[in-house]
């Protein structure tokens, strides 16, 4: 077992993995900015260290600090959460050089399945089903190029083979625009990301978001956790997240959580992971895995009764998986509404004091925030300030709960996107299940 564990992170995700350490009694180290010192896991954790001013560039994002801190305070494992340092190759390879152990997968497999083209290669080798596209990396002959996109077929997108969160992409309808869109692309992913690579592949029309969680030990064991819907999104950023996500045949569920269980042991991987898909016309199509603890993990373990924090824990200590396959058993529905600190028209982030906090309770409901009365909300950080989740024992009743659950949900003193929650979870396209990627903004766009 882990003896001491270093959270490099701030936040919801930060009071989540120590409440799981001190579930298993493994002691905390809470590293923070100046910004952050009145955080809720701040204040529990067994030890706290500054590590840098208010900016995340010079505090979160130094990896010197984190490795520092954990060295003076005795830590031997490092939880990254998510963002931040969660999914870099380098800082993890760091980690595991100075001695200590990242709790995550190795550095090798994040850089594996950071890049998008080796991903997209390794997924192919493992039976993972792909969106047909380009073998790899553009190639630098335009007729050769041209070729490949008529073989897929237009619209085409082409991304950055570093990218991720939404940029350096573009999409292309037809020809006479393809070869220029693709040198701006390059560029753009040249600065963006330090690498001008890119591919291509299909564009889908309208697509959903559907992913499947998954745990693996190292030691040749892995599981899935079933999937979860994420397509309710803006400008890329997941809004809603739901679990199981709505109308899939559970042949087809069940055959792709099979293949991600298959990759997870062709390539080694370690701890929890998402394989993220497009979902369109009854096919699942892989883009890309984050190899992180995701922030719609609660929907998935309501559903299943499986802490993945604690796991992805154990599996750090070196404990093999502690569930089978065949101990894994789907209960219910389960959705999450991620509450934002920011205008629910004009998402303008809402920095400030609140004044009171009132956090809605009941049956099947969860609220995973850090927020309390009084607290302030810094503007330097991401704006999510907690998540409200609610388990029914089917969709319907979450969505009832969820109704209840932010009709309960009470903040003053800053703005959130709680009024924005309160019309979707009434809106009969959300409520008739399977909206695709782009409907929110197509929603949002008609509304204004």
């Amino acid at each position: 077992m882990l003896e001491k564990v270093l959270i490099a992170n701030r936040g919801e995700i930060a009071l989540r993995i120590l409440r799981a350490c001190r579930e298993l009694d493994i002691p905390t180290v809470a590293v923070h900015s100046t910004a952050d010192s009145s955080l809720k896991h701040v204040r529990l954790a067994d030890e706290a260290v500054c590590i840098g001013p208010a900016l995340s560039t010079q505090s979160y994002l130094q990896a010197h600090a984190i490795l520092s801190a954990a060295e003076v305070t005795g830590a031997d494992g490092i939880h990254p959460g998510y963002g931040f340092l969660s999914e870099n190759a380098d800082f993890a390879e760091q980690v595991e050089r100075s001695g200590f152990k990242f709790i995550g997968p190795r550095s090798e497999t994040i850089r594996l399945m950071g890049d998008k083209v080796s991903a997209k290669h390794q997924m192919r080798k493992s039976g993972v089903p792909t969106v047909p596209g380009s073998d790899g990396a553009l190639p630098d002959d335009p007729d050769e190029i041209l070729r490949i996109a008529r073989d897929i077929g237009y619209p085409v997108i082409v991304k950055a083979a570093a990218g991720g969160g939404g940029r350096g992409m573009r999409v292309v309808h037809n020809e006479e625009v393809l070869l220029s869109s693709i040198e701006v692309t390059q560029s753009e992913a040249a600065a963006a990301f330090g690498s001008p690579v890119v591919y291509m592949e299909k564009f889908l029309q309208r697509p959903r978001h559907v992913e499947i969680q998954v745990l693996a030990d190292g030691q040749g064991n892995a599981v899935h956790l079933g999937d979860r819907d994420c397509s309710l999104q803006r400008r890329h950023q997941k809004i809603i997240e739901e679990a199981p996500a709505p109308g899939i045949p559970d042949d087809v569920r069940e055959e792709v959580g099979a293949a991600c269980v298959q990759a997870c042991i062709d390539i080694g991987y370690t701890g929890a992971g998402t394989f993220e898909f497009l979902y369109e016309d009854g096919r699942f199509f892989f883009i890309e895995m984050n190899t992180r603890v995701q922030v719609e993990h609660p929907v998935t373990e309501m559903i299943t009764g499986v802490d993945i924090v604690k796991e992805q824990l154990l599996i750090a200590g070196g404990q093999p998986l502690s569930i089978k396959q065949s101990d894994i058993k789907f209960n219910g529905h389960a959705i999450e509404c991620r509450i934002n600190a920011e205008d629910p028209r004009t998402f303008m982030p809402s920095p400030g004091t609140i004044k009171t906090f009132h956090a809605p309770g009941g049956h099947g409901v969860r609220v995973d925030s850090h927020i309390y009365s009084g607290y302030a909300v810094p503007p330097h950080y991401d704006s999510l300030i907690g998540k409200l989740i609610t388990h029914g024992d089917s969709r319907d009743i979450a969505l009832k709960k969820m109704r209840q659950a932010l009709d309960e949900f009470i903040v003053e003193g800053i703005r959130t996107n709680a009024a924005l929650h309160r019309e979707l979870v009434v809106d009969s396209s959300f409520v008739a299940g399977g909206v695709s990627i782009h409907y929110l903004e197509s929603k949002l766009e008609h509304e204004h």
